[in-house]
């Protein structure tokens, strides 16, 4: 059986045939080894239970495995164009040990999820915290300098109450938290450093 484009196999004949209306096979394994497999079939039973049977084609989107691994390159890579400057130097806010910590933390996990990589590059951006509501804090990135000097993708967009009047007959509405929203972004190659 495919699965985000891979084999997988299913351990539990009830979700195989309750769920993909197949008759009892075998399935061949074939997971990435960073992956527990328990843990995968368990976000399948649970994303399989949720996600109507109609958009079972599409889950992808739902896998929290997927939003924890950089994706391929494609076609859609994002390249950033600069206005003919330089990035420019950035000064480092200072941090408290509380956020040196989360720092290093972020920083490590993201290596070894390929987020990041260790730059030679001589500019940057600075990051800082934010205050959640539950106590603990929020790494941002202050990329203010950098969008100065990028050039803008600039479109006309049409009115605001044109926008609206989309919604006017709508009665259902979503909301939507993406995991690693901008790591799922892959720029474009020879852009990054």
């Amino acid at each position: 059986m495919k699965y985000f484009g891979e084999d997988v196999s299913i351990h539990s004949l009830n979700l195989s045939q309750g769920y993909m209306d197949l008759p009892p096979l075998s399935f061949h394994a074939s997971l990435e080894e960073q992956w527990d497999e328990e843990e995968e079939l368990e976000e399948i039973e649970a994303v399989l239970k949720v996600v109507p049977p109609a958009y079972h084609q599409y889950l992808a989107v739902f896998s929290k495995f997927k939003a924890e691994k950089i994706p391929p390159h494609c076609s859609c890579d994002h390249h950033i164009k600069l206005e003919g400057l330089i990035p420019p130097v950035v000064i480092i806010y200072s941090l408290s040990n509380q956020e040196s910590e989360t720092l290093q933390a972020y920083i490590l996990e993201n290596l070894e999820k390929g987020f990041i990589r260790p730059s030679s590059s001589s500019t940057g951006a600075p990051v800082l915290f934010v205050k959640k509501m539950d106590g603990g804090i929020h790494l941002c990135v202050d990329y203010r300098q950098l969008n100065a000097v990028t050039r803008k993708n600039r479109y006309p967009a049409p009115p605001m109450n044109q926008l609206l009047n989309v919604f006017n007959s709508a009665t259902i509405f979503s909301k939507i938290n993406l995991l690693g929203a901008y790591n799922l972004l892959r720029i474009k190659e020879g852009m990054s450093t």
